[in-house]
């Protein structure tokens, strides 16, 4: 034999037996609290929503679709704006297979199955639906397993543990405990302060407009859960925690005026390709901020904002909606504590964080566009 095509073999049966060895079985607890045993590192992932790759840029941002095989289709109706940006340097995602959601029933097992997955990593509030269409029970036969994750029913609690679990399927410990302790140290840097020089009769009353102008119903908010429990680390006083008893509800108009509240804030994105042309205000990162300006003061003039101190004051202001749905919460905190407590936050920089953030810890580059106020321009 060749001595050079010997010792090519010897070392592609060397890489074989070291990746063998490498990998290991373990036994993760995932969100829901199942335990789930899986060989890691993970090679061949499902992601049950799109947005996952909020998670996955920050712990593999060389390549985070580097063992995606299949994703739900949704991270390029509810983000374009980040979907074009990661596009533009992975081209390869676009060529990614798509599926339909767990919730609505038009996940296709069968084409799950076809990729040979290692996992399925699903939203925990797609869980129940999982459940009763026996999704679970169908993939646990051929072999695939499933692991819970969340980011969004309860944020604060979960997403952390969420990162660690990630880093332990995909081999990538260190990375997700440096994000973990970057995420930790930020948000300290406004719980602190709130806790040391904020008291209770100190806190601004605030409406959280969840997704304002989206439709022309009045009004989606939190309740005590997810921005409206950012609001509150923030210094802030969530008018809707005591009316809204879980993490999403509405609000009626009445109830918002009777409250008065002293900010406004509304979650808003590019959802063109839901409402497209919609009064929803086009705040992420790139974003016209003139154009957001101007959609947002439009928004003052709903019955629901009728003689509010919030309106009156220009204290009106509209953030990127997805950091309720994505492991960059603390950047959100920082801001609504900025508009919350300006003489208390003069030098923190939310900015600044979110520059850090995506020099650190993610794959694409920070551009300015994620949040807006009337009283700033």
């Amino acid at each position: 034999m060749d001595s050079h095509l010997s010792k090519a073999l010897c070392c592609t049966a060397l890489a074989f037996s070291c990746a063998v060895a490498q990998a290991e079985e373990i036994t993760v607890t995932d969100i829901a609290g199942r335990d789930v045993t899986l060989d890691v590192p993970v090679e061949r992932v499902i992601l049950g929503e799109g947005r996952q790759v909020y998670l996955l840029g920050a712990l593999q941002p060389e390549d985070p679709f580097a063992r995606v095989v299949g994703w739900r289709e949704d991270f390029s109706q509810a983000d374009p704006d980040s979907y074009a940006r990661y596009a533009a340097k992975f081209p390869e995602l676009e060529e990614l297979p798509t599926f339909g959601g767990f919730k609505d029933g038009t996940f296709d097992v069968e084409q799950a199955a076809s990729l040979t997955p290692d996992v399925v990593l699903m939203n925990l509030e797609a869980r129940g639906a999982t459940e009763d269409a026996a999704y679970d029970a169908k993939l646990a036969e051929l072999g695939i397993a499933i692991v819970y994750v969340d980011f969004r029913e309860d944020p604060l609690r979960n997403t952390i543990p969420s990162m660690r679990l990630l880093g332990q399927l995909f081999g990538e410990e260190e990375d997700a405990e440096a994000f973990i302790e970057f995420s930790e140290s930020q948000m300290e840097r406004v719980k602190q302060v709130i806790e040391a020089e904020v008291a209770d009769d100190e806190r601004p009353s605030v409406f959280v407009d969840r997704a304002g102008g989206y439709s022309d119903d009045c009004c989606m908010s939190f309740g005590p859960g997810n921005f409206g429990e950012y609001v509150e680390i923030a210094g802030g006083d969530n008018i809707a925690k005591d009316i809204i008893p879980t993490t999403f509800g509405t609000l009626n108009p009445e109830q918002i005026i009777a409250a008065n509240p002293e900010h406004v804030v509304v979650t808003g994105g590019n959802w063109d390709a839901y409402v497209p042309g919609g009064a929803w205000v086009g705040v992420g990162p790139g974003a016209d901020l003139d154009a957001a300006h101007a959609k947002l003061e439009a928004l003052t003039g709903r019955t629901a904002m009728t003689g509010i101190t919030a309106v009156e004051n220009d204290n009106f202001h509209a953030i990127w909606h997805q950091f309720y749905n994505n492991p960059y919460y603390f950047v959100a905190v920082q801001q609504l504590a900025k508009w919350f407590h300006p003489e208390l936050f003069d030098d923190l920089d939310p900015e600044a964080t979110m520059k850090e953030l995506h020099e650190r810890f993610l794959p694409v580059d920070y551009e300015p566009g994620y949040w807006v106020t009337l009283h700033e321009r």
